[in-house]
């Protein structure tokens, strides 16, 4: 693909965060797969979170950090939120299902993609979360044909 559609945010605090979610939120089509990028503490969870409540979810969001991955049915959608950051081998990845999860129809959300790199589907928006002296910047980047569908969404 020539171009990658790019969209900066900046978040001065969870409010911010909660605003951009749900914008990114309605440009999300099903089988999206999300690469969630940033230092431990950077917002991804919190992301996430902001992602669901612009759904209107209404229960508890919490890092899958010890179970790897929790689901979500919001609004009639589907969501995977995968934390990596405790996997120990990218095998652990294929031993536990979760290439089921890609079935096309869930949206998929994944922290710390690296750590099962080669066993992921290719990721439609890399988001990154960067610390700023005030606050974060969200920088996301289409890489797909469904990336770039979503990404124009977002730009209008």
């Amino acid at each position: 693909m020539p171009h990658h559609s790019r969209f900066v945010a900046d978040l001065a605090d969870e409010a911010a965060t909660l605003a951009v979610a749900g914008r990114l939120v309605q440009a999300m089509q099903p089988g999206l797969v999300v690469y969630l990028q940033g230092d431990l503490g950077a917002g991804k969870t919190t992301l996430v979170r902001g992602l669901l409540r612009a759904l209107g979810y209404a229960g508890r969001v919490k890092s899958p950090t010890y179970t790897l991955l929790e689901s979500y049915s919001v609004a009639g959608r589907e969501w995977a939120h995968f934390d990596l950051y405790r996997m120990q081998d990218a095998e652990e990845w294929d031993a536990a299902g979760f290439r089921d999860e890609f079935d096309g129809t869930k949206i998929l959300l994944i922290e710390w993609p690296d750590k099962a790199a080669g066993y992921l589907p290719p990721a439609d928006w890399v988001v990154t979360l960067v610390r700023m002296d005030e606050g974060r910047q969200l920088q996301l980047v289409a890489q797909s044909e469904l990336g770039e569908i979503c990404g124009h969404a977002l730009q209008s």
